[in-house]
């Protein structure tokens, strides 16, 4: 344990995910020695993010507009929505290249014991999007972990009462447990080109 501000900073960079304490530390002691102007700007743009950063309105994806740039680009596919957990899944997905459609964030996966229902994911706005606008198929591209396939189930009972929607999921070939943001390009391209009806 170290002394006052010190500690405080390692615990609170220790409660950022993926980050655990000896790397807390290594980042603390980082930031200790760094120079005043390279502070001020991580200082700035944390600032930044924070004021500047919102969902967009139609997909939920992080966007600095009212819409993210996906949603405004118009040489996107409509009537194909590819649904994610996050925005970093959507990333993932645009790095294969494979998929020219739209996207439908949902802001996390079912959870139960951690207190995540439908009601606390974007449901309401994807009914709403596809009764609201000629959508031809939906793309199931949940997390291929426990969480994912619950949230893929769940999905697939509450669209399959709409007419000539085409639900599909990702092809397998992604590692059970995995996480999208963490396939390669290849393999996800594979997933997306080959995927299946649901």
């Amino acid at each position: 344990m170290y002394e006052g501000v010190v500690q405080d900073l390692i615990d609170e960079l220790g409660r950022l995910p993926g980050v655990g304490p000896k790397s807390a530390q290594r980042i603390a002691f980082h930031l200790l020695a760094a120079d005043p102007a390279d502070i001020s700007r991580l200082q700035e743009v944390l600032g930044k993010v924070k004021e500047g950063v919102q969902f967009c309105e139609v997909c939920g994806n992080v966007s600095e507009q009212e819409t993210c740039r996906i949603c405004r680009d118009t040489r996107r596919d409509l009537t194909v929505i590819c649904v994610v957990e996050e925005p970093k899944d959507v990333l993932a997905v645009e790095r294969t290249r494979e998929f020219k459609g739209r996207y439908h964030v949902l802001g996390g996966a079912l959870d139960p014991l951690s207190g995540i229902g439908p009601e606390q994911l974007r449901m309401r706005e994807l009914l709403a999007r596809i009764g609201g606008a000629e959508i031809s198929e939906i793309i199931i591209a949940t997390d291929p972990n426990t969480e994912g396939e619950a949230t893929a189930t769940y999905l697939v009972r509450m669209l399959r009462d709409f007419p000539g929607l085409r639900v599909t999921r990702l092809a397998s070939g992604l590692p059970m447990g995995g996480d999208l943001e963490f396939a390669d390009e290849l393999t996800l391209g594979r997933a997306l080109s080959g995927r299946r009806a649901l």
